[in-house]
This record gives C-alpha cells, structure tokens and sequence, in this order.
C-alpha cells in the first residue's frame, strides 16, 4: 500500500504510463479516504497495489523503511522508453544489476516512490 497526494495522478501513472489497470476503487466518506487497487491482473493471479488517498493530505514523508516496489516486465529496454515518452522519471537507465546479469532500471512515481523494473528472463 502507497500514501498518495493525488489519486488521480497515481492512477494515471500507474496506468498510463507503467501499464497496469485499474482493478476497483472504493470510497470511505466517513472516514474520509479512498483506495484505488492497481495491476497487471488480479489477485489471487497477479499481486496489486494499493493506493491510498487520505482527504486533503497532498503529501508525505518517505520515510526510512521504504525501499522501492519491484515489478517484472518483459522488456525493460521498451518500458522505460514507453515510460519517457508519457513523461515519466527514469532514475537508473535499463542495465545489468551491479555484480550480476539480471537487467534491472528504475522509475520514480510521481509521489517519489521508487520502482524497479526487473527484466523476466521466463515466460511473460
């Protein structure tokens, strides 16, 4: 689950630009929040993400404890110029990991959240 300051604009990124669906969304009102799953499909298939929007929060602290979110693609080399191209933030350009083979990159949504792609050597 990701803290967002904007729905909207998460589930546009996530969407528009790193590909996966909107699954459901569901509204709080009492206790004023909505949530927003995401994914390439659903569960029990596939993992999701969830977005969380706390009413008239806009941002967050990163805090310590977070790392990044890692997610298989086919092709990362596709990816990032797909994810450039709708505007997205590439802070590791497609490579093999540090000491190994594996291609990994990483993007930065737009809350700031980190996300590896890591290129599926199997089948997609």
């Amino acid at each position: 689950m990701l803290r967002v300051g904007d729905l909207q604009r998460s589930i546009d990124f996530y969407t528009q630009v790193i590909g996966m669906k909107l699954l459901r969304k569901s509204e709080n009102a009492e206790y004023k929040y909505t949530l927003a799953f995401l994914g390439f499909g659903s569960n029990p298939d596939h993992a999701e993400l969830e977005l969380t929007y706390n009413h008239g929060v806009d941002s967050y602290d990163m805090g310590t404890a977070y790392g990044h979110i890692a997610l298989g693609m086919g092709d990362i080399y596709a990816a990032c110029e797909k994810i450039r191209a709708s505007g997205g933030k590439i802070t590791r350009e497609p490579g093999p990991v540090k000491g190994g083979t594996t291609l990994i990159a990483f993007v930065t949504d737009p809350d700031g959240y980190k996300i590896e792609l890591i290129q599926r050597t199997g089948p997609v």
